[in-house]
């Protein structure tokens, strides 16, 4: 497992890839790789469901 800082960076570079509109099969980390879930989770935020885009 990386260590915290490891894990807030992989956070906030998946949130500035949600952020930009790249697509999810742009996180670098392997699928074995635990800072993928970490990454996923930063741009999961980023990006609105596609509900919201909608709604508003």
């Amino acid at each position: 497992m990386g260590t915290r800082e490891d894990i807030a960076r992989a956070i906030t570079e998946g949130a500035e890839a949600g952020a930009r509109g790249d697509r999810p099969t742009a996180c670098p980390y392997g699928a074995e790789n635990l800072l993928r879930t970490a990454w996923i989770r930063g741009y999961a935020r980023a990006r609105p469901l596609a509900e919201q885009d909608r709604a508003e």
